[in-house]
This record gives C-alpha cells, structure tokens and sequence, in this order.
C-alpha cells in the first residue's frame, strides 16, 4: 500500500497549491522510493520518459520564437502584405486557409499549423486587414473576424485530419467499430472521410462569404 504514497502527495500537493510539475516530480519519486527502486533508477525512468515524450515539449521552444517575430512585427507586417493586395477579402483570404489547413491535415500534417503558430501571429491579423479595407469604419475592437480565423483553422483541421488513415481519431473508430463485431480498414474509413471534409469546405466556405458580403455593406 505505501505505492499508493504518491497519491497522497499529489493531493496534498495540490490542495496547498504548490507548482504542479514540482508536486508530479515528487509524487513520482515518493512512489518510487515506496516501491523499493534505487534513487538512480528512479531518474533513469525519469529520463527514458523525458526521451520518448520530447516531441511534447517543441511548444516550448516554438512559442517563444512566435513572440519574438511578433515583438519585431510579424503582425505588423501581415496585415502591410495584406492591404498591398488588390481584391483581397477576408472572406476568400480565410478560404484559402482553410484549403490549405484541410489539405495539409489530410497527409497527416496536422501541427505545421494552429491557433498559436499561424492564427494569432499571421491568418488573424491579415485578416483583419483586409477586413479593415472593406469596411473602413469598421469597430476597432470587433473579435468576429479573429474568430472566424480561429473557426477557420479548427474546421479545416477537424475534417481534414480524419482522411489521414494513421490519425488517432481513425484508430479509435476502428477500435470501437471491432468492438461491436464491425471489421473495417483505416483506409475505408479515411475514404469516407473525404465526403465530408468537401462538405465542411463547402459549408464554411459559404460562411466565409456570407462575412465578405456583411462587411462590403458597411462600406
């Protein structure tokens, strides 16, 4: 029972407040040291773990890089290209994006883009821009066409990735599918996918133009 030590550490940890990850690396060494592993095996799983989940901390790295192009003006510069461009909406600049995002998700490229990377820093503010010379007079602080980015980027890849057959959303579909005696390849499902991912591109699409339409009347 004296396993189940780290268990306690974590609630305690957690009730006073203290850093979360100082309260997990401790539990992890109270568990442990309870279940009898010398003090050096104990960092050895704590390195072997770091080693096969080191992909998870590349945000750590990337978000920083963001936030210096942004303070040397990223943004700034996004939304000068955009205004430069004759016959540029924010309506088809986001449809574009939205072809993009979904193709890109489809071959299984799902992180080369998102909310952090692309939207906040680039998709957002060239869209705004744009929006800006459609409706010049438009309200400074409206966040609908932000949200539309954001939307934008969260469609594309929602119905985008599932046309990849190695995504984690095929495999849990075929694992519940089996479960119920129903024997399917990742490769039928993905194939399906591709009628409603041009569905979604559709759809949204006709959104997105429905926004170019409402800010070419505040003209």
């Amino acid at each position: 029972m004296l396993v189940l030590a780290g268990i306690v550490v974590i609630v305690a940890g957690f009730m006073l407040r203290f850093n979360p990850l100082l309260v997990v690396m401790t539990a992890a060494l109270v568990t442990g040291l309870a279940a009898g592993l010398d003090p050096l095996a104990i960092v050895a799983a704590f390195g072997k773990a770091f080693n096969e989940s080191r992909y998870v901390t590349v945000i750590y790295i990337v978000l920083p890089v963001i936030g210096l192009l942004e303070r040397h003006g990223l943004q700034e510069r996004a939304r000068h290209l955009i205004g430069s461009l004759r016959g540029a909406t924010a309506g088809r600049l986001l449809i574009g994006y939205l072809l993009f995002r979904q193709i890109s998700a489809a071959l299984g490229l799902t992180s080369i883009a998102g909310p952090a990377q692309t939207v906040r820093p680039l998709v957002a503010p060239m869209a705004e821009a744009a929006a800006d010379a459609q409706a010049p007079d438009r309200d400074p602080d409206d966040q609908r066409v932000a949200a539309m980015a954001a939307a934008t980027d969260n469609v594309g890849l929602f119905f985008g990735e599932d046309i990849f057959i190695a995504i984690g959303s095929i495999l849990l579909m075929k694992g519940v599918l089996e479960g119920y005696g129903i024997h399917i390849e990742p490769l039928h499902l993905s194939v399906w996918a591709i009628p409603t991912a041009i569905a979604a591109f559709l759809i949204h699409g006709a959104r997105l133009l429905l926004l170019d339409r409402r800010l070419g009347r505040r003209r």
